[in-house]
């Protein structure tokens, strides 16, 4: 009797191990995903799917694979090969510095100089500079997961600590657009909507022609200084 309860024991136990949820493989879509259409934009061995921004090649330093991760570190902006309108984006990151300060942005438009377009806040909340009393800056709109210069996050966000990842998601369909953080609708706004517009007029974009606006546009990696790992970088196109 004691031998069929250990076994049956053993067995449930099993069964308790098989319904937790496992971990997905790095850099690799699943049956599932590549029936969906996702692509992968990282291999975790090739960053042949990117350049440096304005330029025609893959910078020669700054930029470095570890451990299957692109990793910033002054090589300066990465942008996309492909352009895109109506996607959905998903990548993980992880801030090493505290304070860390980066970015996604998308429908970019290179100007020879530099490369603009709607950016997705990567930032370490808690350690950078403008958290005063333990509360944000009045400009939350700079803070992780925000709409940088335009619209601030929800306060409902769950962010990682320093040192562990993130996963974060672009949305992008129609005019309509969502920013995601850790599972978590975070922000979401109208591209050309009054709203949209008069925010454009209030920020440090508004001498930009058409900012945001572009049908189709460049993903970028920013390198604003900060060492920040990248995997896990996929896209569906919608359109």
């Amino acid at each position: 009797m004691k031998k069929i309860a250990f076994i049956a024991g053993l067995l449930l136990l099993g069964a308790c191990v098989t319904q937790q949820p496992r971990q997905g493989a790095v850099n690799r879509l699943s049956a599932k995903e590549k029936k969906a259409g996702w692509q992968l934009l990282f291999d975790g061995t090739r960053p042949n799917l990117w350049r440096a921004a304005n330029k025609s090649g893959f910078p020669k330093k700054g930029w470095t694979i570890q451990e299957g991760c692109l990793v910033s570190g002054g090589g300066g902006n990465l942008v996309s090969l492909q352009e895109y309108g109506e996607f959905d984006l998903v990548w993980d990151w992880k801030m090493v510095d505290k304070g860390g300060n980066s970015g996604v942005k998308y429908f970019v438009k290179e100007t020879g100089t530099d490369a603009l377009g709607i950016e997705y806040q990567m930032l370490d909340d808690v350690g950078h500079p403008w958290m005063q009393d333990g509360r944000m800056h009045p400009n939350d709109y700079h803070t992780v997961g925000a709409v940088y210069e335009l619209y601030p996050p929800s306060s409902s966000k769950i962010t990682k600590p320093v040192g562990e990842w993130n996963t974060s998601r672009v949305l992008s369909q129609g005019k309509h657009v969502e920013h995601w953080l850790n599972g978590v609708k975070v922000a979401e706004f109208e591209r050309g909507s009054e709203d949209f517009n008069a925010r454009i007029a209030k920020s440090k974009f508004k001498t930009i022609p058409n900012f945001g606006l572009h049908p189709k546009g460049l993903i970028l990696l920013q390198d604003h200084g900060s060492v920040v790992w990248f995997r896990n970088i996929k896209i569906r196109p919608l359109n």
